[in-house]
């Protein structure tokens, strides 16, 4: 399972496209999250309250994460299938193409082999024939072969993909809601801690973009919580 994993990876090289949905989508999922944290966030001092029900703010969130989990889930596998019917069918008139070539040289040959064989008397132009046509015939079984294990791989990397896709905005937008699960009432404190989940959450996640495309870690961090600051000044703005 793992070798075939591995031959999957090197034809369609689908881990560094779930590798790149991963970190979007997880980092799109937190930042939903985060607006809708800071929604209640706000209400709660703009009514004057000490908390909120975090059932409440449980069920928002987790009705969030499962409409980006679905729209993932479906939105990548729709998307990555017709993108990759559209690379095979590239494939497929790329091999047309060889095809006519090839039969064109075989013909080419054949008629070669003819006039040597006027010229020359030839006596074994049958044999070389058939075995020009046993060649020939596994040439075709083995792109057969090729095409099948491209249409296997190609399907493995839709499903994988949208995998991906969908559970990545799911658990970013689960994680954050952690600490209300652990109180009925959610006050000032739940939303510090979950903030604070989100931080941590979106410097890892700087980090392991700086690892993979070898920059600097604290520029790709810096950007981020850019826009965790952008997220968080837009909405109070916006709420208040």
């Amino acid at each position: 399972m793992i070798e075939k994993v591995r031959i999957y990876a090197n034809i369609t090289d689908f881990l560094s496209i779930a590798r790149r949905y991963f970190v979007n989508n997880f980092y799109d999922g937190m930042l939903t999250i985060l607006g809708i944290l800071l929604g209640f966030f706000i209400l709660i001092f703009k009514e004057g309250q000490h908390s909120v029900d975090s059932h409440i703010v449980i069920l928002t969130g987790f009705a969030t994460s499962i409409s980006m989990l679905m729209s993932g889930l479906s939105g990548s596998y729709i998307s990555e299938k017709a993108e990759q019917k559209r690379l095979r069918l590239d494939l497929d008139k790329a091999m047309v193409i060889m095809n006519e070539e090839e039969e064109t040289e075989e013909n080419d040959n054949l008629v070669e082999d003819k006039e040597i064989e006027k010229a020359m008397l030839t006596v074994n132009f049958n044999d070389k024939n058939r075995s020009k046509n046993l060649n020939l015939k596994k040439s075709n079984k083995s792109r057969k072969k090729s095409k099948t294990l491209q249409e296997k791989a190609e399907r493995f990397a839709s499903i994988v993909v949208s995998l991906v896709n969908g559970c990545a905005p799911f658990l970013g937008g689960i994680i954050p809601l952690i600490p209300f699960f652990f109180a009925i009432e959610a006050t000032f404190n739940f939303f510090i801690i979950s903030f604070f989940i989100i931080f941590i959450c979106i410097i890892l996640l700087g980090i392991f973009v700086g690892f993979i495309s070898r920059e600097s870690l604290w520029k790709n961090v810096l950007q981020m919580l850019l826009a965790f600051s952008l997220t968080i000044i837009v909405s109070i703005l916006l709420l208040d």
